[in-house]
């Protein structure tokens, strides 16, 4: 898990085009395909202020600058931690001078009870703001221990950096309101490459998901759903050919609700409810050179409609896309509350409280 932001990934798709858009949208096959993208954003961007709105939301903006762990990127480093060694209660205590590891995060908590889960209770500051997490200050002693991730599911074998699986399924609860679901898969092997799954499925009805798979065909994907409709999908794929150029031939697609752009082989495309619209055209447009550009980073789409006039998703979208921005960053590498549970697992695994 830790070494999937450092993976360079140039990467695409292919997508099959779902009949039943049509009766999830409300359009109809006789909408014009501005109607269509202008409904279909609306949509996206109504999804993505209500999630962004939500507490769980805050949990999502961790970043790699203050989580990662030195230990665990050398290469010698090996360790087995499954969930009935880490399993039970463990809450929030601060600490007020360091202990001869220095300020190992255990420090900061207290198992106070036994279960079949790992249950990791704590202030939500801490969470929102992790640089704080292995600091003591007076005020800490009146925090309320309001975030609570309870672990129904774990395993961490890691062997090198190039050979680790890691799972973790999780019920985030703040306020004593379940917050939502976090679950996280990857498996890095020398011989199979890499596969990796993160979601978070939030109280409500929307779900957020990254995966990625190497091979001869290398696929990433980032998608936003309500329910089981698909409100936005971003695909690339790589797959090896060797009559492409450098043997590699890409492909790439970004669904919004029944409207789907395809870029490949140097031709674009675009679709609602997957009829070709042969009088509209697609440009992308990458405004950075970068391995793994997308809508989130670095990259906008053009569209032509048939009367000739044209937009852009970033117009579209463009308020929506920073949200957007963060759970890409987030479900990519993970950098948020699984980190907690990491943390105090390896601090338990070598006895450190």
């Amino acid at each position: 898990m830790r070494t999937i932001s450092k993976i360079s990934l140039a990467v695409i798709f292919i997508s099959a085009f779902a009949v039943g858009c049509t009766e999830k949208t409300g359009l109809n096959l006789n909408t014009s395909l501005k109607q269509a993208v202008n409904q279909s954003a609306s949509d996206l961007n109504t999804a993505v202020s209500s999630l962004s709105s939500t507490k769980a939301f805050s949990i999502l903006t961790m970043s790699s600058s203050s989580l990662k762990s030195a230990t665990a990127t050398e290469a010698t480093y090996k360790v087995y931690i499954p969930l009935d060694t880490i399993k039970g209660l463990y809450q929030y205590k601060p600490a007020t001078k360091p202990d001869k590891w220095g300020w190992s995060l255990i420090k900061f908590f207290k198992k106070t009870a036994t279960n079949s889960k790992m249950i990791v209770q704590m202030p939500l500051s801490k969470i929102t703001n992790p640089r704080t997490l292995r600091q003591y200050n007076p005020s800490d002693t009146t925090l309320a221990n309001n975030f609570q991730i309870s672990v129904s599911d774990y395993h961490n074998d890691y062997n090198s950096y190039w050979d680790y699986d890691y799972i973790n399924s999780s019920e985030i609860t703040i306020d004593n309101t379940v917050a939502g679901n976090l679950n996280i898969k990857s498996i890095v092997s020398p011989t199979n490459g890499i596969q990796y799954a993160s979601s978070y499925v939030f109280s409500g009805s929307y779900t957020a998901k990254y995966a990625y798979n190497s091979g001869d065909t290398t696929v990433s994907s980032f998608s936003i759903l309500k329910g089981s409709d698909l409100l936005y999908q971003e695909k690339l794929m790589t797959i090896k050919n060797d009559t492409a150029r450098f043997g590699r031939e890409h492909q790439y697609i970004l669904t919004i609700g029944n409207v789907t752009l395809v870029r490949k082989a140097g031709t674009s495309s675009i679709y609602v409810d997957g009829i070709l619209q042969p009088n509209a055209t697609v440009s992308v447009v990458d405004k950075a050179a970068e391995s793994e550009a997308t809508v989130c980073h670095k990259r906008d789409i053009k569209i032509t409609f048939e009367d000739g006039t044209t937009t852009t998703v970033s117009a579209l979208i463009g308020k929506s896309i920073d949200n957007m921005a963060t759970l890409f960053d987030s479900l990519h590498s993970v950098y948020f509350a699984a980190y907690v549970v990491d943390w105090i697992a390896y601090d338990v695994y070598y006895g450190r409280n």
